[in-house]
């Protein structure tokens, strides 16, 4: 219930919270109010009717033994008739105060004398009962006289004592109740300067809470303003406190997510325009490696090389294929690899004087994926920058190996190498900036089409040493 109220608190207005304010003052103090009047009424409420049961049993007690007593006599003498007599109505009337008076009194002792009052108003109709019915027969008179002697007025006498006592503890309790007011308004004295000093202490915590709990938000809503204007935008407004600073937070994040959204929006046509780019390049490479291979089959023709030339037509053939695969842009391990041994089947018709290839690739990698023509750039990298300036029969030799996050394809070629420093500027080529050097191209392009499908940790790690030859590892997470 708490939590609840606290809730419907945060969430009001401005001019809700004001008034609920001053409603929170006026509610103890008209409480407080309400709370002396009540017990100022009901007290003398209870005063007066514990002093109307006092008339009342008084009536009673002084009247009743001597009305009914009398009123007995002259039926017995018959000097009245059985309708003629008063009886009847003197204990309807003795009944009516009776139950006048239990309604009235609050004692629980009053209240037992009040049932031995109706024991003897019952006892008092069986006897007139009886003398009624030995008139009736006639010649009762001395029986009646005995009833009225022996029952009728000793009844009656027990019935005055009883009232008697009734009013003895109806006046004891009004002297007592008269004490209980006197400490009554002693501890309302006390009262209410107990509830003055509690007034004050909640005027002075309400002077406190109120204004903080209209100034905090704005501080907090402020807070994330000056982060997003930082260009933090992360940060969410979590203000919930006031109806007004809700929608405003609303409103605010809103503002940031839609600021990503277009941000997002950006990043996606620019990663669409690079990966253009690099399709472009992509479409300017395999042209010249079309050309060059054409013009080695003509060649082989004109020698009357046909078996060479079949072979190579058909690497080509399957070079292409893989190349175009249906139009997709991430392929199999083992797609991967056939592509790049029909282009170097065709490079080594090429260059059969210097180069040697090796595939050595664990089957458990084949159900992997990669980016299309990701081996290849490399293994032609390795062909034109590495072998072809060293002298002697170079090998190229690819390999894979599995890792604790990922796996690796390596491209490894006993060629030239290269010095730290030019390492350094090719690492920064290919990590940092766009390079400007052709011979980059190939690399940049296949570290940034990994890095845009499978994330920032993924790519390409070169090692080399100068007149040793150069390893470049593909680096890729297991995705089936």
């Amino acid at each position: 219930m708490r939590e609840k109220i606290r809730q419907i608190y945060n969430r009001s207005t401005l001019t809700a919270k004001i008034r609920y304010s001053y409603i929170l003052l006026l509610v103890p103090i008209v409480a407080f109010l309400i709370f002396c009047f009540y017990n100022l009424w009901n007290g003398n409420q209870e005063y007066g009717k514990m002093i109307n049961s006092a008339v009342a049993a008084s009536k009673f007690s002084l009247d009743f033994k001597k009305d009914f007593d009398y009123e007995t006599y002259l039926l017995i003498v018959e000097n009245k008739t059985i309708e003629e007599s008063n009886l009847h109505n003197l204990l309807g009337e003795a009944n009516h105060v009776v139950n006048e008076l239990e309604s009235l009194t609050n004692s629980k002792k009053n209240s037992e004398h009040l049932s031995s009052v109706k024991k003897y108003l019952k006892n008092l109709e069986n006897y007139i009962a009886r003398i009624e019915e030995n008139l009736k027969k006639g010649n009762k008179y001395e029986e009646n006289i005995e009833i009225w002697e022996n029952d009728v007025q000793i009844v009656t006498a027990l019935l005055r004592e009883t009232i008697f006592q009734y009013i003895y503890y109806e006046i004891r309790d009004i002297q007592e109740s008269r004490a209980e007011y006197q400490n009554f308004f002693m501890t309302m004295i006390r009262f209410s300067v107990l509830a003055f000093v509690l007034i004050l202490v909640l005027i002075v915590i309400m002077s406190y809470y109120i204004p903080l709990s209209i100034t905090q938000p704005i501080i907090e809503l402020s807070e994330v303003t000056d982060q997003v204007s930082k260009g933090d935008l992360s940060v969410r407004s979590e203000v919930r406190n006031g109806a007004e600073m809700e929608v405003l937070s609303n409103s605010l994040n809103a503002m940031i997510d839609k600021i990503n959204e277009l941000l997002e929006q950006v990043k996606k046509e620019q990663i669409r325009l690079r990966k253009a780019e690099f399709e472009l390049l992509q479409s300017q490479i395999n042209p010249h490696f079309l050309y060059n291979t054409l013009d080695t089959i003509v060649w082989l023709a004109e020698a009357g090389e046909q078996e060479k030339v079949v072979s190579m037509v058909g690497s080509l053939s399957e070079f292409f294929r893989t190349s175009l695969n249906q139009g997709k842009d991430i392929i199999s391990i083992k797609e991967e690899l056939l592509h790049v041994r029909s282009y170097l089947e065709i490079q080594q018709v090429r260059y059969r004087d210097i180069l040697e290839y090796e595939i050595q690739v664990d089957e458990g990698l084949y159900s992997y994926m990669i980016p299309k023509i990701t081996i290849q750039p490399l293994v032609e990298n390795a062909l034109y920058h590495g072998i072809k300036n060293k002298r002697g029969i170079g090998k190229i030799t690819i390999s894979g190996r599995k890792q604790k996050n990922g796996f690796e394809i390596r491209i490894e070629d006993n060629g030239i190498g290269m010095t730290e420093e030019r390492m350094a500027e090719v690492r920064d080529g290919i990590l940092h900036k766009v390079p400007t050097e052709k011979d980059m191209y190939g690399l940049y392009n296949v570290n940034e089409r990994i890095r845009l499908n499978f994330g920032e940790e993924y790519g390409l790690e070169l090692d080399s040493l100068y007149n040793e030859g150069t390893v470049v590892a593909i680096v890729l997470p297991y995705v089936e």
